[in-house]
């Protein structure tokens, strides 16, 4: 065999040995100045059988519209309870807007503690609603703040009127979401679904204003008719509230 042919088979040797190392060096190289690009379009190739297909994406659109629905919703709450605020701001007398800032767990139907007091004009006494209606009356003041009690409170009494049937009654609070109506007389005339308001009578809020609808109507309770009231303002989840000043 020729001297030069020795030469060049192991030169030729040494390159197909080396060619997979060199192709690997390239690959990093590659790889290094893609920042990985390569490898992730490679991924998404092989993966894509198992993308999410039709289903996946109705039930996202699905979920979507359910966000847009709750959300819409309560946009419709919140208005609803703005124009409430803004209505009960037009109605007559001067009035002091406060926002509701603590509430007792153990005393949720009793009291709630608002953020208006005495440098507002607000004294003990003074009625105080909401939208829908007569939430209570001011217990006691500080300079900033002033303790409701709420119609619902036990030591709640607060003479009331039925127009449909022109009948009296006296409204007492016992610690629920209901307070009781106690009439007057024995059989007083009145149904579930008659209006109740203040009484023009009364010296401790305001005639005729909206407290709430007759639920339900005991005949046989001693000494006189009683009759369950569901409160129009809503005690539960009321936020702001109007304080009516004299």
């Amino acid at each position: 065999m020729p001297a030069g042919r020795r030469l060049r088979l192991p030169a030729l040797r040494v390159v197909l040995q080396a060619w997979p190392w060199g192709l690997l060096l390239l690959a990093l190289v590659g790889v290094r100045l893609s920042k990985g690009a390569g490898f992730s379009d490679a991924y998404a190739l092989v993966s894509r059988p198992f993308w999410p297909g039709s289903a996946q994406a109705e039930w996202i659109r699905s979920a979507q519209g359910l966000d847009d629905q709750s959300r819409l919703r309560q946009l419709e709450v919140d208005n609803r309870r703005l124009r409430g605020l803004l209505e009960l701001q037009g109605r007559g007398g001067q009035q002091v807007a406060a926002p509701v800032i603590s509430r007792q767990a153990g005393g949720w139907w009793q009291q709630l503690v608002i953020g208006g007091g005495e440098l507002q004009g607000i004294r003990p006494g003074l009625p105080v609603l909401a939208p829908g209606g007569l939430l209570g009356r001011v217990a006691s003041v500080t300079p900033t703040t002033a303790t409701v009690a709420l119609l619902t409170d036990p030591g709640s009494r607060v003479g009331v009127w039925v127009g449909r049937t022109q009948r009296h009654g006296l409204l007492t609070g016992v610690g629920t979401s209901r307070p009781v109506l106690r009439f007057l007389e024995k059989d007083p005339g009145v149904r579930p679904g008659d209006v109740v308001v203040t009484s023009p009578a009364s010296t401790l809020v305001p005639p005729n204003l909206t407290v709430g609808v007759i639920q339900s109507v005991d005949d046989r309770a001693v000494p006189a008719t009683e009759a369950v009231v569901q409160l129009s303002a809503p005690v539960e989840a009321v936020d702001w509230v109007q304080v009516r000043l004299p």
